[in-house]
């Protein structure tokens, strides 16, 4: 017993934390890695159709400019654990869902992005309500 007649506790995460802290970092590195290529994509390095900003058609300057300055921004936020981070995750997510599965025609088909953000979506969630069913005290 310490003072005051308390036993002392430790504070262990659960299972569900450490895998919800990991999904974090890891979409921290998945987003740093897509605004690089954002970026890469708007200076000119890239080799392919739309190689440069000036090339590109209005709506892929758009969304190639937001994306570039929010997806290293939603990183951060991921990376430093914050409330904002996968808010600001959403947003970029949302904007790539609507541009390849609701514009297939101004920005191309790629199943593979949607799917991903969906995956993370989904493991998100599921995180999320699982730890606060361990959170809520027993009655």
């Amino acid at each position: 017993m310490t003072e005051g007649g308390l036993q002392s506790r430790q504070l262990v995460p659960s299972f569900a934390e450490v895998l919800f802290f990991w999904l974090q970092r890891v979409a921290a590195v998945y987003c740093l890695a897509f605004g690089v290529l954002y970026w890469i994509r708007l200076i000119g390095v890239y080799e392919g159709p739309l190689w440069r900003f000036d090339l590109m058609p209005v709506h892929w300057q758009v969304t190639a400019v937001t994306l570039a300055a929010i997806f290293p921004v939603a990183s951060i936020g991921l990376w430093m654990l914050t409330s904002w981070g996968p808010v600001m995750w959403f947003i970029c997510a949302a904007i790539e869902i609507v541009m390849y599965a609701g514009f297939p025609d101004l920005f191309g088909e790629n199943w593979l992005i949607v799917g991903a953000h969906a995956a993370v979506a989904l493991l998100y969630a599921i995180l999320r309500v699982v730890i606060y069913f361990e959170k809520r005290p027993f009655r």
